[in-house]
């Protein structure tokens, strides 16, 4: 039986489920990332490190809420306080105590933000980032790295998905993508040229661990490099941490390297789970959203900004990660994972590797380059090209069937890793890799 009849049957109930999404959301999905063929797997609960779906599988979890979860699923105290106040208000359409509290965590952590505006995603955090640096500077234009994401508004999709060769993204006007300046990651010199040859950019702007959560790893001398670039050409440099804040360590990657950004967005973690982001940043830049006698401000409104279910998850989940241990734990997890998945794949002779920073990991197949030798590994020198190359959909396709199968369940190749994730969840993802890689040889899916 091929993989793809085994998922089909023992999945049954989150295919029923499909059926009747189709005829609601366009492709029956309400995240493009969510797409899996012949149907996507519905989960019914989560606890820890693990998920349950409708047909009573038991997965281990590396989707962890598309990453912003590092305590795992539904954390005791973090239960607590939501439920707490979901008896008092949802919604009171007023400022209230649990706002000040989550901020003042927020820039104890990050000290860059000193002051902060919260915001509903990070999609919202980026957009509004971007509009206070066209505000503050008169430049319209913004630079970006080949394959960063920074959330779905117009102005920083150019660029985010691979192949990308400069016409703009479907539904995207021209003029927008004239606004947004793409290079690859890791340049130096080709982000001086940049700055210097374009007056009318504004600002730069990266995940500081690299596009899409590390595909392409960026390290602590490509950040400093930017740093130096920005005070050299007075231009304003973004951090985009709603992946790596409160994940790289306790202040995010800005704190782990020692940089400090003008700007930074936050999401994810930094809610608890729950829908939230920020903007944090210089008091001067973040003061162009102030209402000051006699000059203009930038508009922000946004119904659920710093709404009190966020504000308390993020608060109980901030006072954790202050601790450090979260991050630490996660981290850990990590780097045993990656040394298992490679010491197995190395002794099958798979041509496979794993590689990642801190604990945001991903699985490379169709690897044909020396082995990993240390932790801080980074396949076929960082090249963009290699790294973040079309993948065969099919084989992507049937690898998460596979994996779901052998009970782990992982957005495509990559894994986001928790302080949930325990030796047992090592063991069997290493496994169930294993397996999986067999299956894929199976039904012929092992080659590009």
């Amino acid at each position: 039986m091929s993989i793809v009849e085994r998922y089909s049957k023992e999945f049954a109930g989150s295919s029923r489920l499909y059926e009747r999404a189709r005829g609601l959301f366009p492709s029956g999905i309400t995240h493009d990332i969510r797409h899996l063929e012949p149907f996507p797997v519905y989960v019914d609960r989560a606890k820890g490190s693990r998920k349950w779906d409708v047909d009573g599988h038991e997965l281990v979890d590396f989707w962890n809420g598309h990453g912003s979860l590092i305590l795992g699923h539904c954390p005791d105290d973090l239960i607590a306080a939501v439920q707490h106040q979901i008896t008092r208000a949802t919604h009171p359409g007023a400022c209230h105590a649990l706002e000040i509290e989550w901020a003042e965590l927020v820039r104890k952590l990050v000290p860059s933000a000193e002051r902060i505006r919260f915001t509903s995603s990070g999609t919202e955090a980026t957009l509004m980032a971007l509009r206070i640096v066209r505000a503050a500077t008169g430049r319209p234009k913004v630079l970006k790295f080949t394959g960063h994401f920074h959330g779905w508004h117009d102005f920083v999709m150019p660029g985010a998905y691979q192949p990308y060769d400069g016409s703009p993204p479907r539904g995207v006007a021209d003029p927008v993508v004239s606004d947004t300046v793409v290079i690859d990651p890791n340049d130096p010199a080709a982000v001086e040229r940049a700055f210097r040859d374009d007056p009318s950019i504004g600002a730069v702007i990266i995940e500081p661990t690299g596009g899409h959560w590390g595909v392409v790893p960026v390290r602590g001398a490509f950040l400093h490099a930017l740093r130096e670039l920005c005070d050299k050409y007075d231009r304003i440099f973004i951090m985009d941490e709603v992946i790596t804040g409160f994940r790289v360590s306790p202040g995010g990657a800005q704190a782990h390297y020692g940089v400090k950004p003008d700007i930074t967005t936050m999401a994810k973690i930094l809610a608890g789970g729950l829908p939230g982001g920020a903007v944090g940043g210089k008091a001067e830049l973040m003061n162009e959203i102030e209402f000051r006698p006699g000059k203009p401000k930038i508009r922000h409104p946004g119904t659920y900004n710093g709404n009190p279910l966020s504000a308390a998850a993020g608060i109980s989940a901030l006072k954790r990660i202050a601790t450090g241990e979260p991050t630490r734990l996660a981290n850990d997890a990590a780097t045993r994972l990656k040394r298992s998945l490679n010491e197995m794949l190395s002794r099958r002779n798979i041509n496979w590797c794993c590689y990642g920073d801190f604990s945001l990991l991903h699985l490379m197949p169709d690897y044909d380059w020396p082995r990993p030798d240390n932790d801080d590994f980074i396949p076929y020198d960082g090249s963009v090209r290699k790294l973040d190359a079309a993948k065969n959909p099919k084989r992507v396709h049937a690898f998460r069937q596979a994996m779901l199968l052998n009970g782990v369940d992982l957005p495509g190749t990559g894994m986001f890793i928790t302080a949930c994730h325990s030796s047992d969840d090592i063991a069997r993802t290493v496994d169930a890799v294993e397996k999986s890689i067999s299956m894929l040889r199976d039904d012929g899916l092992d080659a590009a």
